[in-house]
Formats: C-alpha cells, structure tokens, sequence
C-alpha cells in the first residue's frame, strides 16, 4: 500500500506554519489555532478508535483529564518540570485505559456506549468530590512548559508551533501504525470478528490497543492543555466535552486522519464566532451558540453523512498527487511452509454434532481431508454444510464429536489458534474490509507470519517485514489472476473477483490445508476455469482443500471424493462417479437440482 502525500496537505500544514508569522495577526487566533490542536489530537485519537476500529467512546474526555491532572499534580506538588511528567502521565493514561478497555470492550451494542459515558461521569464527579483534585475549585499555579530558560508561553507563537510539532507528528505516528500489520489487525474488525479470528487476529486485543492508543493521544492532549491554561477544575473533562470530541471527529470524517484536524477546526472555530456574533443578533446573553452549532452539525450529518473530508478530497482531487514512493517490489515470496507427505491425512472429523436447543444442525458427520486431495462437501441448502465449516474452524464450538488437524484434537480451540496450524478458509458471503484495497486485504492473510508490534510499526521499523509479508500477498494476488488489481478498493470489485480475492487472502496465510465455502459462486466460466486449475495446481502442491458448492458440473469434474449432506446428516461418500450413481443422493439432491 502507498502512502500519499498530498499538495493540499502539504499547503494545509505551510499555512499552518506561516501562521504566527503573517504582520498583525491577532493573539486571538494564534490561541484558538492551539485549541484546535489540542481538539484534534483527541479527535485523531477517536478515528482509530471508531472510524477505524468501530468503538464508539463517549469518555475521550476522561482520558484528556487523567494527563491534565497527572501533570497538575506532579508539577504543583511535587516540583517536577513539565517535560518529565508526559512520559508519567502516558504510562498512567495507558495502564488505566488498558483496564477500562479490558472490562468495557466486553460488552456489546449499545451498552458499550453507554459504559463509556458511565466511566467519565464517574471522573468527572471523582475529581469534584476529593481533595486530592482539589474538588471543583480545581488546581492553579501550573508552571508553563520549560526547556532550561526558554519559557513556551500561553498563548504566544513558541507554545502554538510546540502543540503544531505534536500534532504534526502524531499524525504521523498514526499514519505509520494504520499502515503496519498491527494497524491491518485494527482494520480488519470492520470485516467482522469472524474473518479476522480465521486468519489469527486476536480481536480482543486490537480492540483494546486502538482503545488505549485513543486514550494515550487523548492524555497527551491534555497535558499540553493544562500548562496551556496554568489551571484545570473538572468542567473541561465532563460528558459534554466528550460529545464535542466525537461530533469533531464525525463532522470532519470521522474514518480519515484528515477528519480530525478538519473537523476540529470547524467546531472550535464555528462555536468560537457563533459566541461573538449572536449576542448581538439575540440582544441577550446565554448559550444560544449551543442550539445554532447543533443545528449546524445536523446540516453536515445530513448532506455529509461521511463528513467533508471526503468532499474537500474530490474537490482537490486534481491537485493530489503521491509524493511518497510505492513500497519497492520484493522479486520473489518467502518460501512456503511445506506441506505434510501426500496422502497425509491432514483433517480427521468423527462424530461430530452440533445442536442448537432441539435443533440438531449436525448428526454425527464424520470425513477425513488428506495432503493433495480434493474434497467436496455438497448438499442441499440448510444441509449443515457452512455449519460444519464452522465447527472444523473454531468459529463455534461442537456439542460432541472430534476435530483432527494434522493429528492433533482441536475440537474447543478458537479459530485463530487453529489458524497457527495452517487452516485458512473463505466464506459465503464475502467478508472483505470495506475501504481497504486488494493487496491490503489480501496481506491480513499473512498476519500470523509477522511478529512486529504497534511501537515498531508507528515508529517504521517493521519495514523488513512488512516487505516480506507483502511479497507473498503479491505472489497470491499474481496466482488468483488479479494483479492489474492490486490497489483498487476490494469491495468496488465484482462479486466473483471478491471470491477471489478471498481465496488469495487464505493462500497468503501459507496454509496446510484451505477450506473453500461456494467458491465459484459469481464467476463466469472462464473464471471457473481459472479457479478449477488452480485448485489443480494446489492439489498437486499438497495442500488439502475441502470445498462447498452447488455448481455440480465444477465439482464433479474437480474433487477427488464427495460427502454428500441432508438434513445435517451424512447421506453418502465416496468418489464423484459413484455419487452420481447413488440413488438416495439422487433423490434427495442430485435428481431434484438436476
């Protein structure tokens, strides 16, 4: 995947830059062009952690206190000098998010909204009731940030170019993680947990470092705005301050790093003039910018409903262009992980059942896959079939019966840890991250071949790594016919080039063995074709392959054996032409879709 720099983001940061320096610029927006920088930082925090991993937080401003008052009250107390007490309150901000995130993350819909917003008012109102936070009256006297005599006063050009320098590199500190294997692994939970789990991504965890990496940005933030205001009470860390956080991500776009600087100019710099220009229009004092921002922000949500990053992108469209080279190419992929001898057998099911209160999904199936063979599991619709999948894959567990995966019992494992073994498989309905191109797609299949983490990649260091991982996402590309493809957007894709570019995603994974759910489902015959050599091509390999699919015509002259469902039971095995042949399969299956 490139990464682009465009003209209009390089005008953006210059204006930016030239900004304290253009002849009589007010102080005025010198400070509110620091409030946006702090906003945005929060805001920067919250696209990684809803637009990119989809949690929705209402309790960024929590985060945003706990590195205020961690410096208020290191500085003021105890005499430390500003600069040492970032590192204390990132540790402190990380340690106790990555505790909330850990009870939080657990639950589903909308209580996990709602938790968050449970979790700020409690700080808000922890910080009101105790004196160690000096309750509402809060904490004065914080002494400015210093580096020997030179003072970043408040307000003046030296503090706004050091909150620029922060922002500006952890734009790119985020950029760089979202573009590394731990940022695939935060990507791919827009394709759903199911997917991910099936290629070793531990969806738990990437949850709750996209939670503690929003709230570490989030502290950070309000470091920078306690010795920017030298005083802090908790009215700025409350649910309202929260909301506005979130409505500056959205109303910026709330899925692009852009989005956030975007949008906290907006809010901060629409809010700003409503408070000086509607006194005058209402006669009369009050919050009535409260009401016309809200109904502003409804406008955006309305004909914006993806904020007007997006917009600003089509418009400027013309002027971009990438400044930053492709990655290079590597020549060949890293070498593949050998199969087991052929003939092998590399799935053993027996007995295998699976109920679902007194529905019986699966009775008793038992089959075995063996190195460089070619199985299909056929039947009806609502035979078991993609059940069965799920059962061999981790994804649910069994009520009885025995999984095998080359010799070993993984009947109870979760699905990512029977990835680790070489199990890869694609799905019935395609489950591709939206927004991601093929190759990005295609390389969370590798995953569990990297081992870099989200330090390593926020800082470029993975890059040895990250070529190697994308070689072989190339190389699979290459295998499934999609090349010309590799950096258009997945699911602009027609439904058949999608399957395949699922299947390529499994051959990433280097697999032992690959499980392919109605493969061929959308593709024209000669796509079929292609994909029925392939196959071929793997058999040969050794690879294993159990497949589901209703074009009989593909299967029959593919696979080497049939195991033939109804109703959740096994109504035959055996080779293709004796299938064919088989009365009861004829009956139930074969005679009917014929």
């Amino acid at each position: 995947m490139s990464r682009a720099v465009s003209i209009p983001a390089l005008v953006a940061l210059l204006a930016a830059i030239a900004l304290p320096l253009v002849p009589g610029v007010p102080t005025y927006w010198i400070t509110v062009a620091s409030y946006i920088g702090f906003s945005g930082i929060v805001a920067l925090g919250i696209v990684v952690l809803t637009g990119v991993a989809g949690v929705v937080s209402f309790g960024q401003a929590m985060f945003v206190g706990f590195g205020a008052y961690t410096t208020a009250i290191l500085t003021t107390r105890y005499g430390w000098p500003a600069f040492a007490t970032l590192p204390v309150a990132i540790l402190i901000t990380g340690t106790l998010a990555w505790g909330i995130g850990a009870i939080t993350l657990r639950l589903k819909g909308h209580y996990l909204p709602v938790a968050t917003i449970a979790w700020n008012i409690s700080f808000f109102y922890l910080t009101g009731g105790l004196d160690f936070f000096r309750r509402f009256d809060g904490i004065s006297g914080i002494p400015p940030i210093a580096i020997g005599d030179f003072t970043f006063t408040s307000g003046g050009a030296s503090f706004y170019y050091l909150t620029l320098a922060i922002v500006a590199l952890l734009v790119v500190l985020t950029a760089n993680l979202l573009d590394s294997r731990v940022g695939r692994a935060i990507r791919a939970l827009r394709g759903g947990v199911l997917a991910a789990e099936s290629f070793g991504i531990d969806t738990g965890r990437a949850r709750i470092l996209a939670f503690v990496y929003a709230a570490v940005l989030a502290s950070i933030s309000g470091w920078l705005y306690a010795h920017f205001q030298r005083a802090i009470n908790p009215s700025p860390f409350s649910i309202n301050a929260s909301i506005d956080y979130l409505l500056m991500a959205v109303a910026g776009g709330i899925g692009q790093i852009g989005g956030a600087l975007l949008g906290s100019g907006i809010v901060t710099i629409v809010r700003e003039k409503l408070q000086d220009v509607l006194p005058h229009l209402i006669g009369t004092q009050g919050n009535f910018e409260a009401i016309v921002f809200g109904f502003v922000l409804i406008l955006i949500f309305q004909f914006a409903p993806e904020g007007l990053m997006p917009y600003l992108r089509r418009l400027g469209g013309r002027l971009s262009r990438a400044v930053s080279p492709e990655r290079p190419v590597v020549a060949a992929p890293p070498p593949a992980r050998l199969p087991p001898e052929r003939g092998t057998e590399v799935l053993g099911v027996a007995d295998l059942r699976k109920t679902f209160g007194g529905l019986v999904a699966v009775d008793d199936i038992g089959f075995t896959v063996r190195a460089g063979e070619i199985v299909g599991l056929i039947g009806p619709n609502g035979a078991g079939k993609s059940t069965t999948f799920n059962l061999v894959t981790g994804v649910m567990p069994a009520s009885a019966g025995e999984v095998r995966f080359l010799g070993q019992p993984v009947q109870g494992w979760l699905s990512r840890r029977i990835a680790r073994l070489g199990l890869a498989r694609t799905f019935q309905h395609v489950k591709l991250v939206h927004g991601m191109s093929v190759i990005d797609n295609v390389v969370i299949g590798a995953h569990l071949d990297g081992h870099a983490g989200a330090i390593q990649g926020a800082l470029r260091l993975d890059r040895a790594e990250e070529e190697r991982l994308f070689a072989r996402a190339r190389a699979a590309i290459a295998r499934v016919g999609l090349s010309e493809y590799e950096q258009t957007i997945a699911t602009e894709l027609a439904l058949g080039q999608q399957r395949l570019v699922e299947i390529a995603r499994a051959l990433a994974a280097d697999p032992v063995m690959i499980l392919l759910d109605e493969p061929a489902a959308g593709l024209r015959h000669a796509e079929k074709t292609a994909l029925a050599d392939l196959l071929r091509d793997l058999r040969e390999s050794g690879i294993a392959v159990l497949l589901v699919e209703h074009d009989m015509d593909f299967v029959m002259g593919l696979t080497d054996r049939l195991v033939v469902m109804n109703f959740g039971s096994e109504l035959a095995q055996g080779r293709p032409a004796e299938i064919q042949r088989n009365p009861a399969v004829l009956e139930a299956y074969l005679g009917s879709a014929a």
